[in-house]
């Protein structure tokens, strides 16, 4: 067997061990949580970068969050897989109180649209090109000035967060929840520092009334 897959398996089976330790009643945790269906209050749309796993950086067990990860975080209105995963988090769970679109520092997605913008190479995948075409165009609106000082990738980290707890808040799910009296649903905004291991609010919010 590969020594990398050997590893994920080794690990996964002593996990697996710990939580039956912590909690050895009867129905333990992975027999209850077989029979029970899963409602999640918390949808997290983030970034598929290795270095920010959701689970891993809140300490959340399986079951807590709702997950959709892609390259940068982007809610496209165009995009059914993010978008079949709005539906279903907020129709079919029906669990869900809390969005969070959840950018990280040093964000490769970010970088190459930031690079593009300034007149740098790009990415020379013609998917990666397309998938960040929007990216790329909240950065060239920027301007060129503000998009070379120090710090720049960071700025476009967060306001990238920000158009996208929009396209959240107004993709068709959300807008009929509210519609539907969800008052209890909100689209939040925040981005994780890779320096600090922390999440940081950005105190973007959406929500019934707003």
């Amino acid at each position: 067997m590969d020594a990398t897959l050997a590893k994920i398996l080794s690990a996964n089976a002593q996990w697996a061990d710990t939580v039956k330790a912590a909690d050895p009643g009867y129905p333990g945790y992975f027999e209850l949580s077989a029979k029970v269906s899963q409602t999640p209050k918390v949808l997290w749309i983030g970034c598929s970068d290795s270095r920010v796993p959701e689970s891993v950086i809140t300490a959340s067990r399986p079951g807590y969050i709702f997950v959709h990860r892609n390259i940068a975080n982007q809610i496209q209105p165009d995009d059914d897989n993010t978008l079949s995963v709005i539906t279903y988090a907020v129709d079919h769970l029906r669990s869900i109180e809390h969005i969070l679109v959840v950018g990280h520092t040093h964000c490769g997605g970010a970088d190459a649209a930031l690079k593009v913008a300034t007149g740098k190479p790009g990415p020379d995948q013609p998917v990666l090109q397309r998938w960040l075409t929007p990216l790329i165009e909240l950065a060239s609106k920027i301007g060129p000035d503000d998009l070379q000082y120090p710090g720049s990738l960071t700025r476009l980290i967060e306001e990238s967060v920000r158009v996208q707890v929009e396209n959240v808040a107004k993709s068709e799910p959300v807008c009929k929840a509210w519609a539907d009296g969800r008052q209890n649903l909100w689209v939040h905004g925040l981005v994780y520092e890779l320096e600090t291991g922390l999440l940081r609010d950005l105190n973007i919010k959406r929500g019934p009334q707003t």
